[in-house]
């Protein structure tokens, strides 16, 4: 804020004070017409005018009549002499938050009395005339004296400061009292607009606060003086009532708020932070008394603690400046201002101090003292911010200078690290480099190692499956040789009979029993059994080469479309010796199409699977019947499937989790190397394809591997 704002503020406040001293007398002291003033004290409010009329009343010697806060009822007898020659009289209270005024006036030459109504309990709309204050009309002859009589209650401190003069007397203190109130508005919204522009700039919710307390406080003194009720809200009487205690208390509810945020108490005074807690929930419990309807008990109680609330932030500010912020000073000289509005406003209230212009607007003035001030206090806030900037980034400029002097002297140190670590790093790489080759030795010879396994298990399926056709063939060459050699003896011998000079008959004869000696029929179908036999074991042998030439597969390393049924068949023959004749292999071949594949290395796979099925199988029915195996092929649009299920010991948990691991077997030392389902693994996944494992312990083992027919990515 500018010097020169400041100053109009600081003359605002002037001038308040000096035309509240100005209008003091006019609107306030001075009586008027009003010769004199009875009053009487309902405590019930139950009187009417009739049951008044002759009950003793008690001369009111004050010229402003005040009862504090009360709940009783107070009638007013007031007889007014028009000795000046005045016309257009008016009979003004000058307070607008007092809850009804009736004004009784007798009727001229006759019985009864009319009866205007006036105060917050009634809207505007039913006025006679369009102000806060109760207003009524007099007519009053020259020297001519009138008795009147006014029924008043309120919600609040009962003041009741009664004039009777002149229509234009009467509106001229009434336009004097809205210009003032005006003024003061005025000042609420320069500082509201002007902290709304800051919290805007700054995002500082110190401000955000502070336009609440703005607000709230403004909405009290508008409350206070009857404005609220006349600009705000005219029809509706219940807030007229309703909203002086609670915008009392709501004031003070922003305020503490807005010292939490401006003072840090809960960082800096803990133990304050508490009673502000407290004190904020007697501020609540005054609105719930209030929204109850007993006013008089929730005023006691929101003034009590806006009291309490008063001094307990004199003390934070003061507390705080000692601990060197300055913006405190600020508010503690702001809010001094303010508890001194209050405390003249109370002492008036008390009959201490005499209600005058400037006690009857204490609390105006002071809040307004106090709004500019706090806005001072929040300018000095931005201050603080920027000096408290302006030294961070002197540190930071500092800091960074000697950052640059540590990395200077830091790359001197880094280079030579970098150096040596770079010499390191050259051993270590060629360290790596050597353990690198003799990893990739020892990952061929692993290679070896298990397709050398898997070549002792081809050997000796081999050896025994061709063992079978060739013992057929041998064994049956011995005796076709002694058939043979008899068969060629016969005809010799039938040749020898052919050439002696017996007759025909004759020699039919000896041929015949020599036939029969030799069982010649026997002997010509024991030959065709032998060559059958040959036959049957050569065809077998060339099965046999057959499906070692599909399985071996010499192009495996090409991507060829293959027959993936033909492929399980070779395997199947191959593995033949390691299923035997105990467990029973079953086959349900789809009609498949070709597969775009490394078909040695399926191969392979199946050889790997088919065997660990033989083991498990073998070692849960040791070699008894009851095993089985099957084979299903299926194939859709784009994949293939191959089921292969054993009934054998089947997996846990853990030994399917490790399955593919390389060398994890379950197989006794010297059985296996533990490469084979690794090599499956990754074989599988070099065609894009998956291999599926469900398992059960006791049940068996299910592989379903899944194939694309078409490598994508070839």
């Amino acid at each position: 804020m500018t010097t020169l704002s400041r100053l109009f503020c600081c003359l605002s406040m002037i001038l308040l004070v000096v035309g509240s001293s100005a209008t003091a007398q006019t609107a306030f002291l001075d009586r008027g017409l009003v010769s004199s003033v009875s009053v009487l004290e309902d405590k019930a409010g139950v009187w009417t005018i009739d049951s008044i009329e002759n009950k003793p009343f008690s001369a009111e010697k004050n010229i402003v009549p005040n009862y504090g806060l009360t709940e009783s009822v107070y009638w007013f007898r007031i007889e007014a002499k028009n000795d000046r020659h005045w016309n257009d009289l008016l009979l003004k209270v000058h307070s607008g938050i007092l809850k009804s005024v009736d004004l009784y006036v007798p009727v001229t030459g006759g019985k009864g009395y009319t009866h205007t109504l006036a105060g917050e309990s009634v809207p505007f709309s039913l006025k006679e005339y369009n102000t806060q204050f109760p207003v009524f009309r007099l007519k009053i002859p020259y020297d001519s004296s009138i008795t009147v009589w006014l029924r008043v209650s309120s919600n609040n401190v009962m003041e009741v400061p009664i004039s009777v003069a002149q229509e234009y007397s009467i509106w001229e203190s009434v336009n004097k009292d809205q210009l003032f109130f005006g003024i003061y508005i005025g000042i609420i919204c320069v500082m509201f607009f002007y902290n709304i522009f800051i919290f805007i700039t700054v995002r500082d919710n110190s401000y955000l606060y502070y336009v609440l307390y703005i607000v709230t406080v403004g909405l009290v003194q508008a409350c206070l003086k009857g404005y609220a009720s006349k600009f705000l809200w005219r029809a509706n009487t219940w807030l007229t009532i309703q909203m002086t205690n609670i915008a009392l208390a709501l004031s003070g509810i922003t305020a503490i708020l807005f010292l939490f945020r401006f003072l840090g108490i809960k960082e800096n005074r803990p133990k304050l932070f508490r009673v502000f807690q407290g004190i904020l929930i007697l501020y609540f419990v005054g609105i719930a008394i209030n929204l109850s309807g007993r006013f008089v008990v929730a005023q006691q109680l929101i003034q009590g603690t806006a009291s309490l609330v008063s001094f307990t932030i004199m003390f934070a500010g003061i507390s705080i400046y000692r601990k060197g912020y300055k913006p405190a000073l600020y508010l503690t000289v702001a809010w001094s201002f303010f508890l001194t509005g209050v405390i003249v406003y109370i002492l008036k209230d008390a009959g201490v101090l005499p209600y005058n212009g400037f006690t009857s607007n204490a609390i105006l003035i002071g809040s307004a003292f106090e709004v500019a001030l706090l806005s001072f206090a929040l300018a000095d806030k931005i201050n603080t911010y920027r000096k408290e900037k302006d030294l961070a980034r002197a540190n930071e400029l500092a800091l960074l200078m000697e950052n640059e002097k540590l990395v200077r002297e830091q790359n001197v140190v880094l280079e030579r690290k970098v150096n040596e670590r770079t010499h390191e790093l050259n051993l270590s790489n060629q360290e790596l480099n050597k353990a690198l080759t003799d990893l990739k030795e020892a990952e061929t010879q692993l290679v070896e190692s298990e397709k050398m396994a898997s070549l002792g298990q081809l050997t000796a399926g081999i050896a025994h499956e061709i063992n079978n056709p060739i013992n057929f063939v041998t064994s049956n060459i011995r005796p076709l040789n002694r058939d043979v050699s008899i068969l060629l003896e016969a005809m010799n011998e039938i040749e020898q009979i052919g050439l002696t000079e017996d007759n025909a008959d004759a020699k039919k004869k000896k041929i015949a029993a020599y036939k029969e000696e030799i069982d010649y029929e026997y002997l010509k179908e024991e030959i065709g059994m032998l060559l059958n036999g040959i036959g049957e074991g050569a065809n077998r042998t060339q099965e046999i080469v057959k499906g070692l030439r599909v399985f071996s597969r010499l192009d495996e390393d090409d991507l060829k479309k293959a027959n993936v049924n033909e492929g399980i068949e070779s395997t199947l023959v191959i593995c033949n010796n390691l299923l035997g004749h105990e467990i029973i292999v079953e086959k349900n071949f789809g009609n498949l199409p070709l597969v775009e594949c490394y078909p040695g290395k399926l191969n392979q796979v199946f050889l790997n699977i088919i065997s660990n099925a033989a083991y498990a199988i073998k070692k849960k029915f040791n070699s008894k019947e009851g095993g089985k195996f099957s084979v299903t092929t299926t194939s859709d649009e784009h994949f293939v499937y191959i089921s292969m299920v054993d009934n054998g010991t089947g997996m846990d948990e853990h030994t399917k989790k490790k399955l593919f691991e390389p060398f994890f077997t379950t197989k006794d030392v010297g059985e296996g190397t533990g490469l084979g389902m690794s090599i499956a693994y990754n074989t599988i996944n070099k065609h894009n394809g998956q291999i599926i494992v469900n398992t059960e312990v006791g049940k068996g083992t299910e592989f379903i591997i899944k194939l694309p027919l078409i490598q994508k990515n070839a």
